[in-house]
């Protein structure tokens, strides 16, 4: 919680305590006693974004005992008022507008599920304003909006948390350490199966349905007619995955970030990116989505090491590490060979890499203790970038070099525009 607010939340406490006559009884749970945490101690949260993924984030931070929900944002009212029930909270909080939302005097903290074109803007508003964030995956629909979100979290101090869950995962965790810990030998390439993309047919346009902020939705992005394959359609995955207008490489970036930031932890790459990258896809011929459906990417690493990216025709949904010793798969379970390598121990002067065991709680420990979360936001930029690299590299189709420090492509103009986009009025980073 913000430390300035605590106080003054105590200082009123202490006011209104002058001004009680004769005694008072206080229930010990509002004391922080009989095993509960003080409400003064809790963090209150603010969610922006409520669809599968904002309401299951807000289930999580539910349960934690020093989480607190005093806030709903959402620009479709009826998703909105069933997370405002869920969370059991009054009329007056919940809104359509995120910077509603930001300005109460009351919200330490927020988690954002929005559309993946609406991730950085609410994240940027947010750091400003002086709150933590916890945002999910992809961070970014572009490079340079990656870049301006990890140029504001740090100018601002902000404790930042991307949901790339699988880091909190035990197996996913030794997977990694034993690539660090040179258990397979030296690492040679990384073979990442990931989800293929979508297509669909051509829908017409259809009136707004009644409680959607249509207009909001859109925010930054360009001015299109609305259809609910757009949004989200009943029984199907959230449709702007597959619109890159949305989206920028689809689910490259939008699901493979998960894997990417696997095989980045263990390559010990998490502050830097591939020189090359190549590849070719398959793309719908027609159709609302527009993102690629089957793909075969590769990437080229200073180091020499080589990631191997396909959808999920191609290899199985998960992230293998080959050295000359061995191999270890991992995706939440995890496999080796030898066999011998899963039972393996590491020293004390070993690499024991950052350990947590739920996301949501990784992140409240560090919003109390300030320190950087298992997932800050110069790491997630760089996983995140390397599925919009593969994504530029698809759509140009041809060979790219990357230049990893400067964030640029070497003599390539023609990429370079494409890693950032004209947002549009009055949106802009």
């Amino acid at each position: 919680m913000n430390e300035k607010r605590r106080l003054t939340r105590r200082n009123f406490v202490k006011a209104a305590a002058a001004c009680v006559v004769g005694p008072a009884v206080i229930p010990s749970s509002a004391l922080g006693l009989a095993g509960t945490v003080a409400p003064s101690n809790r963090i209150a949260m603010g969610f922006i974004g409520l669809g599968g993924r904002g309401t299951g984030g807000m289930r999580t931070f539910l349960g934690l005992d020093d989480a607190q929900v005093v806030a709903v944002c959402d620009v479709d009212r009826g998703t909105r008022e069933g997370a405002r029930d869920l969370a059991k909270l009054p009329e007056g909080a919940a809104y359509s507008d995120f910077r509603e939302l930001l300005a109460r005097p009351d919200v330490d903290a927020v988690q954002i599920a929005t559309p993946d074109h609406w991730h950085v803007l609410p994240a940027i508003a947010a750091a400003k304003s002086g709150r933590d964030v916890y945002c999910e995956k992809p961070l970014s629909n572009t490079i340079a909006e990656g870049r301006a979100l990890v140029d504001a979290v740090e100018r601002y101090g902000t404790v930042f948390q991307h949901g790339t869950q699988l880091r909190s995962l035990r197996n996913v965790r030794f997977a990694c350490e034993l690539v660090r810990n040179g258990r397979i030998g030296t690492l040679q390439t990384i073979t990442i199966g990931s989800p293929p993309g979508h297509a669909t047919g051509a829908h017409p346009p259809e009136a707004v349905p009644e409680g959607l902020d249509y207009a909001l939705w859109q925010g930054p992005a360009p001015r299109a007619p609305y259809t609910p394959w757009r949004v989200k359609v009943p029984g199907e995955l959230p449709c702007w995955y597959f619109i890159s207008d949305y989206s920028k490489s689809g689910w490259i970036a939008g699901y493979g970030v998960h894997d990417i930031d696997i095989a980045h932890w263990g390559m010990d790459t998490e502050h830097t990116g591939p020189v090359e990258v190549e590849g070719e896809g398959v793309f719908p011929a027609s159709g609302l989505f527009d993102t690629v459906l089957t793909y075969r990417l590769r990437f080229t690493y200073a180091n020499g090491v080589v990631l191997n990216m396909t959808s999920t025709d191609l290899n199985p949904h998960g992230v293998r590490f080959e050295g000359t010793k061995g191999w270890v798969f991992t995706r939440g379970g995890i496999d080796a060979e030898p066999k011998s390598l899963l039972q393996e121990v590491f020293g004390p002067g070993e690499t024991h890499l950052y350990e947590s065991t739920l996301h949501e709680r990784n992140f409240l420990d560090c919003v109390k203790s300030r320190a950087r979360t298992i997932t800050p936001a110069e790491v997630a930029h760089r996983s995140t970038t390397v599925g919009l690299l593969g994504g530029i590299a698809l759509t140009l189709g041809r060979k790219l070099r990357w230049d990893p420090q400067a964030e640029r492509f070497v003599d390539d103009a023609e990429a370079d525009r494409l890693l950032s986009y004209t947002m549009r009025a009055p949106w802009r980073l």
